[in-house]
């Protein structure tokens, strides 16, 4: 895939490199890590750090463009440094995770707290499809904008206009990377009676667990993976789950339902924005599509043929994005409809499930 961050800047003949500081308690995947990041020219590894008291000292000496934070070491936990750094110097962060269960839940709080992006310390160390991808995404987080997390509130409480009147409406959203914090905030902006929401937000499977767990806490709406064959009603939210299949959409009459499908349809990822997106198109005129932060292109060519079927599009606009690729794609090929801010999409989707109402009140 090609990289959206933005082309890398050049000096004479060389490249102004993307200056990165590893953190890790393991001097093992320190030096693993190291031999990964430099492999790409883009990117220069600057300092090493085994804890958070060392960590504070580098940064400060090499003024990186990223860091990459493991979550579990000795003293000051990842966690409490990540709150530190975005509260006293913001700066682009790559969190390194095992997949447990702690590390999971661990993983969302960071991404939560600001964290760019999150990478899995992969089980075969050699695996260069998996070097390319890190460096890939580690590269988009020295490119991207930290913005200061404002805690959202929620949702107005009680029914929309126009809610029972016709086909039920859906609001489809598509996020990768910075999503965690961007969906946050859009989820809590929505009145919490509002239609159901299904999202894509790219994420390894144990994440997408965590992430929904953490929102069905944080949130009134009900919040959950998305389930083969389940009938969504309003104030639901499903996440798409990572399991080897893509999540659908399909209608009964004038109920929608998840399904489950093996028909990538040329996908770059899985789940997949395009394949959620494309699969609700032939009923566009009842459908709110958002999309969201993030690398890469996805979502953007099925979210044109959702708005020429008559559905509302919205886009996150380059200011407020943490990575402004799939939005950017989807709005130069005109795909969207209105772009605004982070902080302007919730109202701006209930707007949309309000005038679905009215007109077909008419």
């Amino acid at each position: 895939m090609q990289d959206t961050a933005g082309p890398f800047a050049e000096k004479g003949s060389h490249y102004i490199k993307k200056k990165v500081v590893i953190v890790d308690d393991s001097r093992t995947i320190r030096s693993w890590l190291r031999v990964v990041l430099e492999q790409d020219p883009r990117l220069q590894v600057v300092g090493e750090a085994d804890s958070a008291a060392a960590a504070r000292q580098v940064i400060k000496q090499t003024e990186p463009d990223v860091i990459t934070l493991d979550i579990e070491m000795p003293g000051m936990n990842g966690l409490a440094f990540l709150e530190k750094l975005m509260t006293l110097r913001p700066m682009p962060v790559v969190m390194i995770s095992g997949v447990t269960k702690s590390n999971s839940e661990a993983t969302i709080t960071a991404l939560s707290l600001g964290a760019v992006d999150c990478i899995l310390k992969p089980t075969s160390p050699a695996d260069q499809a998996a070097h390319r991808d890190i460096t890939r995404r580690v590269f988009s987080a020295a490119c991207s904008k930290v913005r200061a997390i404002r805690r959202p509130v929620r949702g107005i409480d009680g029914p929309l206009r126009g809610a029972a009147a016709g086909p039920m409406p859906i609001i489809v959203i598509g996020a990768s990377t910075g999503g965690v914090a961007a969906l946050e905030r859009v989820l809590a902006d929505l009145d919490v009676n509002a239609p159901p929401v299904v999202i894509v937000q790219h994420m390894p499977g144990a994440f997408l667990v965590s992430f929904s767990q953490m929102l069905n806490q944080n949130l009134q709406q009900d919040v959950a993976l998305a389930r083969e064959g389940e009938v969504l009603t309003y104030g639901q939210i499903r996440l798409a789950p990572a399991q080897g299949r893509h999540t659908q959409l399909i209608r009964r009459g004038d109920s929608w339902q998840c399904r489950y499908t093996d028909d990538d349809q040329g996908a770059l990822h899985c789940p997949s924005v395009d394949v959620l997106f494309r699969s609700a198109v032939e009923f566009g005129r009842d459908v709110i599509a958002v999309i969201l932060t993030g690398l890469g292109r996805d979502g953007a060519d099925a979210m044109l043929k959702l708005r020429e079927a008559g559905a509302i599009t919205l886009g996150q606009d380059e200011q407020s994005s943490v990575v402004y690729g799939m939005p950017r794609v989807a709005y130069e090929i005109g795909a969207v409809q209105e772009q605004l801010a982070l902080e302007r999409i919730g109202a701006a989707t209930n707007r949309a499930v309000s005038l679905h109402g009215q007109k077909k009140e008419r």
